[in-house]
């Protein structure tokens, strides 16, 4: 799924945008999410995206 670009959405769109693609799927061996998050909660890493002040793609490469 895309993220919902700032100009576009809302808060709230954005916020569940992040959490629907960051929900824990309970199988971190396979997974590998809480890996990328650093042990973040994934609201703490993408606040820049939900609150409208930097893309979804800008912070996905900041945090690889």
């Amino acid at each position: 799924m895309t993220a919902p670009p700032i100009a576009s959405s809302t808060r709230e769109e954005r916020l569940a945008f992040v959490r629907s693609e960051w929900q824990c799927m309970h199988n971190c061996e396979l997974c590998g999410k809480c890996h990328v998050l650093r042990g973040r909660c994934e609201t703490e890493v993408f606040a820049e995206y939900i609150d409208g002040k930097r893309e979804y793609i800008e912070l996905t490469f900041a945090i690889r």
